[in-house]
């Protein structure tokens, strides 16, 4: 571990592990799986999205995306509805049940977060938050799949 990036590969392969910790800890029962996670709030930031939307923003194949979509609406966290711009494809929205979900899930990671940043300055919160942010940005801009903020 001589270079910056190598202590870097191996912090965040140790955050990796620790969010798949949490989540086996947690159970299955009420918590959202992370790519159900990932995927509504996508859907959340930039309102419905067709499954060709879906593949191009998050780079996997339209069956993949079918599967998941599927379990999705199964669970009642997302409906299909007629493309408001008159196209043929349909497109999901997340329903109310999933955007109560979405919330619930988000509230305990933070509270979560809150935890173990909580003998950490404001200012080195702030530093953290900004240089992830940082580092994501650069990631994105590198995949060609940037994600919207807020």
């Amino acid at each position: 571990m001589d270079k910056p990036a190598d202590l870097i590969e191996y912090e965040t392969m140790l955050l990796g592990r620790q969010a798949h910790m949490t989540a086996r800890a947690k159970g299955d029962e009420g918590h959202l799986e992370r790519s159900a996670y990932v995927l509504l709030s996508r859907i959340r930031m930039e309102g419905p999205m067709s499954i060709r939307q879906l593949s191009d923003v998050f780079g996997l194949d339209a069956s993949t995306l079918n599967r998941k979509t599927a379990a999705l609406i199964g669970a009642g966290l997302l409906e299909r509805i007629p493309d408001s711009d008159g196209g043929i494809a349909r497109k999901f929205r997340i329903t109310d049940e999933g955007e109560h979900r979405l919330d619930d899930e988000r509230e305990e990671m933070v509270r979560g977060l809150d935890k173990v940043l909580d003998d950490w300055t404001p200012e080195d919160v702030a530093t953290f938050a900004a240089y992830l942010r940082r580092f994501n940005i650069a990631v994105e801009r590198l995949s060609g799949q940037p994600w919207p903020r807020p």
